[in-house]
């Protein structure tokens, strides 16, 4: 029962062609960037995906479970499903991102929410729990960076780069104990919505060492967005 492969993504709706409102092709990049790292992530042998992101409250989703991105001004369901949408940002646009991709087996992932407000000793007992579910665990983590690079659509806030730049660093270094030790309260005052998630991350990798790479670091619009890999060390991953 290991963690075995894991990916970062954010989850702005602007990444869902057709929401930009004109703007979509300033996040190709982005866009592209995400799409490899859920497809290297899906290379990896794995009995069970866990997409986690930030939610209302802690626990799984049941199957099923669907999202819409119709708030943000588009006619986007991922998947359609019967009832209310009950998935949270977060994990609807894991879903959209997993919906894309070519290796998607036929297995239903395991959608995991973590409150915003979860305290870091919690995520990461949750992330060492989750990567007990199956033998071969694999992970998509979803969420955004600091929020405050610009004067909107929070403020400028100059604790936010920096901020940034450490939580990038640990993704690079693959260093679970750097994303264990993020500041829950810094981060939530830079509005950066990764935080639980990035330290469910952390309780998940703990006790292995990790290649990182880093493949999208940029704040286009004033919210960081992050994309990275994180495989085991020895396993022919290179970093950058």
């Amino acid at each position: 029962m290991v963690l075995v492969a894991a990916a970062v993504c954010p989850h702005p709706p602007l990444l869902v062609p057709g929401l930009a409102a004109g703007a979509t092709g300033e996040l190709d990049g982005l866009r592209t960037a995400c799409d490899e790292a859920v497809a290297r992530l899906l290379e990896a042998e794995h009995d069970l995906l866990v997409v986690v992101g930030a939610a209302p409250a802690v626990g799984p989703f049941p199957s099923g479970a669907w999202g819409s991105l119709r708030a943000y001004g588009g006619k986007v369901d991922v998947p359609a499903g019967d009832g209310e949408p009950t998935l949270p940002l977060s994990l609807t646009i894991g879903q959209w991102l997993l919906g894309r991709s070519a290796a998607v087996g036929a297995a239903e992932p395991l959608l995991f929410g973590v409150a915003p407000d979860a305290e870091p000793q919690r995520c990461l007992v949750l992330g060492e729990t989750l990567a007990g579910r199956a033998g071969r665990v694999a992970m998509l983590v979803m969420g955004d960076s600091s929020g405050r690079r610009t004067p909107k659509p929070g403020y400028l806030d100059e604790r936010a780069e920096p901020f940034d730049d450490l939580v990038a660093a640990a993704l690079r270094d693959g260093n679970p104990e750097a994303l264990a030790a993020v500041d829950a309260d810094l981060a939530d005052e830079l509005l950066a919505a990764g935080r639980p998630a990035w330290q469910v991350l952390a309780g998940a990798a703990s006790g292995r060492e990790w290649q990182g790479a880093v493949t999208y670091a940029a704040a286009p619009y004033g919210v960081a967005y992050l994309v990275a890999t994180w495989t085991p060390a020895g396993a022919g991953a290179g970093t950058e």
